[in-house]
């Protein structure tokens, strides 16, 4: 709190002192003709104006205080011209006299100076009720802003933790499944590459979003844990142009889908099938495609992304897009006539700061 009232001085001083200089400035400029003929009009237009400036501190809390007591715009200018005539009163006077050494003022003189400095004190207080609204208004802004973007952070976080568990708990059963079938070493082969795979999640920081590239080593990772329970059943392939890698995607975006394709289409064939992830720019638009083989569904069946039917990853990945995104996103699930199943994105093309060299080599 003291430090936020620092802050507040020291930008009170800074505009002060600005304000004040450039009126200053403006002032002279504006009679330097005169300045010409009379040395002494310095001295003239200078005090009043220092004087102004020192009783614009005596308005400061003033204004402060009217600005607390939540009133219109009419009702603050209304009490600031009234605050802005009696502070006026003893600034003339003193300015008055200074100009005089201290000789009384003739009348008309004074009166000139007070509704001259009555003026100026109600411009003061306007800009600065004018000022301290604008500033309010964007802190409030800003603070708004923050609070969506925390909740945005924190909902994204959850649907994110959401996946390990379910990740966890597919990759446990496969090695169950194993076990069962009496297939010792690629049990134990699956347990290193899980463990391996969570070490790289828990080492590396949860974000948002990641480069396509780091999202992919994370993939080949869970397809080889497949690759181990499926053996020779299971293929893969990645077509995934240099300019695509580094565009930033969702954090865990392919795994739910591809979980999904060896799931549903590879699993339950005997002689397995296919799994594809392909890239490419569409205009300012990142396209990202995950197929895999599989048995003819129906009459080209389209699916608009609710996930119903396909587990918690389709669901979670959508609500995640819609999160990130709004509605800046597309996001289609089909089944083609030939077989199989195919998911296509399109995302906002934004590029990664960095890519990390590790995730470059591993593509």
């Amino acid at each position: 709190m003291n430090r936020d009232n620092g802050l507040h001085l020291r930008s009170f001083w800074q505009v002060q002192i600005i304000g004040w200089g450039c009126y200053y400035l403006y002032d002279l400029v504006q009679s330097i003709h005169e300045f010409l003929t009379r040395r002494v009009f310095v001295i003239e237009e200078t005090t009043p104006i220092v004087f102004m400036f020192l009783g614009s501190f005596a308005l400061r809390p003033i204004c402060r205080w009217l600005r607390r007591q939540s009133e219109s715009w009419i009702a603050f200018e209304v009490k600031a011209a009234v605050a802005a005539m009696v502070t006026s009163i003893p600034v003339a006077c003193a300015a008055g006299l200074f100009l005089q050494n201290y000789s009384p003022v003739p009348w008309h003189a004074y009166v000139a100076m007070l509704m001259w400095s009555a003026f100026m004190f109600f411009t003061w207080c306007s800009l600065y009720f004018s000022i301290k609204q604008w500033l309010q208004s964007s802190e409030e802004k800003e603070r708004l802003l923050r609070a969506e973007s925390e909740v945005r952070e924190a909902r994204l976080l959850a649907l994110r933790y959401q996946l390990n568990p379910h990740f966890l708990f597919n990759s446990l059963n496969a090695v169950s499944t194993l076990v069962l079938d009496g297939n010792a070493p690629a049990a134990t082969r699956m347990l290193a590459q899980i463990g391996e795979l969570l070490r790289t999640t828990l080492d590396s920081e949860v974000t948002a979003e990641i480069a396509l590239a780091q999202e992919l080593v994370f993939t080949e990772g869970y397809l080889a844990i497949e690759q181990t329970r499926l053996g020779n059943r299971l293929k893969f392939d990645l077509v995934i142009p240099i300019e695509t890698r580094n565009a930033l995607v969702p954090s865990m975006l392919l795994q739910p889908l591809v979980e999904n394709a060896v799931r549903y289409g590879v699993a339950p064939l005997v002689e397995g099938g296919w799994v594809a992830i392909k890239s490419a720019l569409h205009a300012d638009k990142l396209r990202i495609m995950v197929e895999n083989s599989g048995r003819h569904c129906g009459d080209g069946q389209k699916n608009n992304g609710s996930g119903s039917g396909s587990g918690i990853g389709l669901g979670n990945t959508v609500e995640r897009l819609k999160t990130l995104y709004g509605t800046d996103f597309e996001f289609s699930l089909t089944w083609p006539e030939a077989g199989g199943c195919e998911v296509v994105l399109e995302l906002p093309f934004r590029k990664a700061r960095v890519l990390q060299e590790a995730s470059s080599c591993a593509l």
